[in-house]
């Protein structure tokens, strides 16, 4: 079988793959509903729950995934979070993940996005690290920590991502 039709089979196959886990958690809670009805009704409750917190942030990604998709190329990606974006995609990639918000999965869509465009590996550890400092967060932990701690913590944080991020790039040979 030629490389191209092994391509047609697999997008063929492609939309009944995308639908086999959700046919298959709609037949688990049907079954379920007719064994157990309370608790599937609490663990049916408990999804839309977890599903309407994830709405907002997923939605989000997917926005500036569609805004990145229409305004920008790959050629600048790759300028400013490429293996050569050098300082300034390091500082970039530290600065956006520091004022990043929401869960940590909903930045894995746009980070695969952006390594399919031409990021790199490292600074994308770099962002990934960099996401534990939180500026909002940095006056309670001055009040329960006092400054000169929550300045050193904060300093080697980055340190230590932008190390990571550097580790990273070298393991996985970029």
């Amino acid at each position: 079988m030629s490389p191209q039709q092994q391509k047609a089979k697999s997008r063929a196959a492609s939309p009944l793959r995308a639908w086999l886990f959700p046919g298959v958690v709609l037949i688990a809670y049907a079954v379920l509903l007719t064994v157990l009805p309370g608790k599937t009704v609490t663990a049916l409750k408990s999804s839309g729950n977890i599903l309407a917190r994830m709405a907002l942030p997923l939605g989000l990604v997917f926005i500036v995934m569609v805004l990145m998709d229409l305004f920008l190329q790959p050629g600048k990606i790759t300028k400013f979070l490429g293996e050569k974006a050098g300082i300034k995609g390091l500082l970039l990639s530290a600065a956006a993940g520091i004022i990043s918000i929401g869960p940590i999965y909903a930045w894995y869509p746009l980070l695969k996005d952006l390594r399919e465009k031409g990021a790199s590996n490292s600074l994308m550890a770099v962002f990934l690290c960099n996401r534990s400092v939180k500026p909002f967060l940095l006056p309670v932990m001055v009040s329960y920590f006092g400054w000169i701690y929550v300045l050193f913590l904060t300093f080697f944080t980055i340190l230590g991502a932008i190390a990571v991020g550097i580790s990273v790039g070298t393991l996985t040979k970029e």
